[in-house]
């Protein structure tokens, strides 16, 4: 799997995706549902069931970013907005509306639909657009998200107890203001996490418009922990829906089963319930062509796609994403603090040989990738990656590196690359790795881990010398902004996506200036400087796109395939599967 990243924070995620060709963002007022299939083929099948390799583990995927949460609540969280068909910024009229004011100050009013509830029946409206606030403005010292850009720049919203409208006024110019509202998944029910704390909700309005973290403790402490889930599901009451379906159960280790949520406003969801199923890439397959599954969307490999094309009655797609491979340096507590070993290392990957073994058998036309905020498929990529600093280490040089590993008295210091598991592909990245490093001086060690992604684990708690995963994201300019800047503090809540805790005044306030710049010609000679300052600092290095890839029950329908970090299932309300 890989991380999502979206207005400031990053998913670890590996979606599916069709070719994009534009990805510009729409006004609050332009229509949006959801494509495909609107109702279920005579006779249609009661239950769908989709394969994943990770186990849902937080409702809340803001503070526990994992794509496998985002994925599994796209239909169970709404939001304002959503990645929709082609993975453009899609108002959700069912959910509510979102129309800009004015310029001066950047002044955007959103109003929730009058008759969204709960699925437990309480109401949607002002306590829960402050929720979203109070954790994702920075505002509130405390909160667990993964990331604030944007929401910083909002004054809290001055709604009150029932209010379905409320306001965000800028204080200054955000390049993205259409998507910084809440989306989906980020909509999350106040009403539990301030009865958990034991307080009012006319309490919990009051402390959050006077930004009281001393009060709002125990609101925090649910926040971030009261909906990660361990060894299953305890209390569904605590997990209501804002969508067409609702958790229903939750086998620990085997699936999450959604079911048709009968206090939803909308158009009903299509198949009645969508079994989301736990199974191991190496399987995926497998359980597809027995029908155990009808749909997988799993991490590409040439001998998986052969075997999926080899499969009778499987529709089998593959194509362009906003997701990409990187090795991630930790600048916390290991040695690659130091920028001579971390160029070294730089110098020893085979970077080429990594997308002609393991990418081009999928897509011939799969390419190095030269930077990290732009994909080869995106139309100014040519203008971003251009001198970037990435052409110094397009092949490895051995001799460079041994020299500089020499230089520094560290020959035969080793190096932990963390990645999850099981994931053939990453497995077989670290080997490649492994043995062109090997020759400069370095020993390489696979420290793969089954729980590499998850809190307390690996990724967060940085017992990695250089992490190996996938970005998942959007055509958003802000949706890297709080992997590359400065982290408030190099901890599990305090760092944000900047899991290494990278740090460069030049990057913070390029990036910054990117952020408060609403005119998109300008955006790609900007991106372009704050790359050359990445590749300068040695940051991260990427590796490739990701050709990602679906496959599916041909009798299924309703299936569009999203490049975006919402993933397929973005209409999953829609599929139907016939007879």
């Amino acid at each position: 799997m890989s991380h999502r990243r979206r207005l400031g924070r990053l998913l670890a995620a590996v979606a599916g995706g069709a070719l994009l060709l534009s990805a510009c963002g729409q006004s609050g007022d332009e229509a949006s549902e959801p494509s495909g299939s609107a109702s279920p083929s005579t006779g249609a099948a009661q239950t769908i069931t989709y394969a994943g390799e990770q186990e849902f583990n937080s409702y809340n995927s803001m503070a526990v970013n994992n794509l496998v949460n985002s994925t599994a609540m796209q239909r169970v969280l709404l939001g304002f907005w959503y990645y929709g068909e082609n993975g453009v910024v899609t108002p959700d009229k069912d959910f509510g509306t979102y129309t800009k004011t004015s310029d001066s100050p950047l002044t955007v009013d959103y109003e929730f639909n009058a008759g969204a509830v709960w699925s437990d029946g309480n109401p949607i409206d002002c306590d829960d657009a402050l929720l979203y606030w109070a954790a994702k403005s920075g505002k509130i010292e405390g909160f667990q998200v993964d990331g604030t850009t944007g929401v910083e720049l909002v004054k809290a919203p001055d709604c009150n107890a029932g209010d379905k409208k409320h306001t965000y006024e800028y204080s200054e110019p955000f390049a993205d203001w259409e998507s910084n509202g809440p989306g989906a998944g980020d909509v999350l029910p106040a009403h539990v996490a301030y009865k958990a704390a034991g307080m009012t909700e006319a309490d919990f309005i009051a402390a959050v418009k006077a930004t009281d973290a001393e009060k709002l403790a125990e609101v925090i402490k649910f926040y971030n922990e009261g909906w990660v889930i361990e060894g299953g599901i305890k209390d569904l009451s605590l997990f209501p829906a804002s969508g067409p379906y609702k958790i229903s159960a939750m086998a620990p280790g085997q699936s999450l089963t959604l079911s048709a949520n009968d206090k939803w406003w909308g158009t009903p969801a299509a198949t009645p319930t969508v079994v989301m199923r736990v199974i191991s890439q190496e399987e995926q397959a497998q359980a597809l062509q027995n029908r155990e599954v009808n749909l997988i969307e799993p991490q590409p490999n040439p001998d998986l796609l052969a075997q999926l094309e080899g499969m009778q009655g499987v529709t089998v797609k593959t194509g362009d994403a906003y997701t990409y491979e990187h090795l991630d340096f930790n600048f916390d507590n290991s040695e690659f603090k130091d920028k001579t070993l971390r160029e070294a290392f730089a110098k020893c990957v085979p970077r080429q040989l990594i997308v002609d073994n393991l990418i081009k058998p999928l897509a011939p036309q799969a390419q190095v990738l030269q930077v990290r905020t732009k994909l080869p498929f995106e139309a100014d990529y040519a203008t971003v990656s251009q001198g970037s600093g990435s052409e110094t280490y397009a092949q490895p040089d051995i001799e460079g590196a041994k020299a500089l590993l020499e230089q520094a008295g560290k020959v035969g210091m080793e190096v932990k690359i963390g990645h999850n598991l099981p994931n053939p592909r990453r497995t077989q990245a670290t080997q490649l790795i492994a043995d062109s490093c090997g020759k400069a001086g370095f020993k390489i060690v696979d420290a793969g881990d089954e729980k590499f992604f998850e809190a307390g684990g690996p990724l967060y708690t940085n017992t990695y010398d250089v992490a190996l995963f996938a970005w998942s994201g959007s055509a958003e300019v802000s949706s890297w902004s709080s992997t590359y800047t400065t982290a408030k503090e190099c901890t599990e809540a305090g760092k944000q996506n900047n899991n290494g805790c990278y740090s460069s005044k030049e990057v913070d306030d390029l990036v910054k200036q990117l952020n408060a710049e609403v005119d998109k010609t300008k955006h790609a000679p900007m991106i372009a400087e704050i790359e050359k300052a990445l590749w300068a600092d040695l940051a991260t290095i990427p590796l490739f796109a990701h050709p990602n890839m679906l496959a599916w029950d041909e009798k299924m329908q309703g299936v569009v395939p999203n490049p975006a970090q919402s993933s397929v299932t973005w209409n999953m309300d829609k599929w139907t599967l016939a007879p």
